[in-house]
């Protein structure tokens, strides 16, 4: 690991992005991976009744949480 007095401007330096402070470690992989596009397994569907209401639930690999999202943004995978 780099010390305060190595860090220099213009370093070019690497680090987690769970170490970051500011902005939030979810607005820099939003900016970095917003349109990337991501395959999983459908686990459940959830169905309120109300029209929008539809979620699906999402094992990808790779991801320790499944992920939950609408059903009407979710497509067919090649």
């Amino acid at each position: 690991m780099m010390n305060s007095n190595a860090a220099r401007i213009g370093t070019l330096v690497r680090f987690y992005i769970h170490d970051i402070h500011f902005p939030l470690p979810v607005a820099v992989l939003q900016e970095l991976h917003r349109q990337e596009e991501l395959k999983g397994r459908v686990l459940d569907v959830s169905d309120s009744g109300i029209p929008g209401g539809v979620f699906v639930v999402i094992k990808v690999d790779g991801l320790e949480q499944p992920c939950i999202l609408p059903a009407d943004r979710v497509s067919p995978a090649a």
